[in-house]
């Protein structure tokens, strides 16, 4: 199980979930962050330090935002545009920085004020 940023932070990218994990597992893209399912350890540490409400436990992902859990584990595994690889498991986001990059999902969505 893991956790997972969902729309609500698209266009938002505050940072204070980053600055609350303590495995460093929330990497950003462009327009969006995203959990690595893999490095998430599940402490759910980040959840209630979200301004906008985007960050579910697995479990609790409401019905409309079901596409990011797909959308979060892409962003990780898929070769993105400008991307000739996928990012895999990098071990950290910190020595990453921001990737400038976002899943289809992320990328399509109309914009958020």
């Amino acid at each position: 199980m893991t956790y997972v940023i969902a729309q609500p932070c698209i266009d938002v990218v505050d940072r204070a979930c980053v600055e609350e994990c303590p495995v460093d597992c929330i990497y950003e893209g462009e327009r969006a962050l995203y959990i690595h399912p893999d490095e998430c350890v599940d402490c759910g540490a980040c959840e209630p330090v979200c301004p906008v409400e985007a960050i579910y436990y697995e479990d609790d992902l409401p019905a409309e935002f079901t596409p990011y859990l797909q959308d979060n584990a892409d962003f990780f595994f898929e070769a993105l545009p400008g991307r000739d690889e996928p990012l895999g498991s990098p071990g950290g986001a910190a020595k990453m920085g921001a990737l400038g990059v976002d899943t289809p999902l992320v990328a399509q969505a109309p914009p958020q004020e």
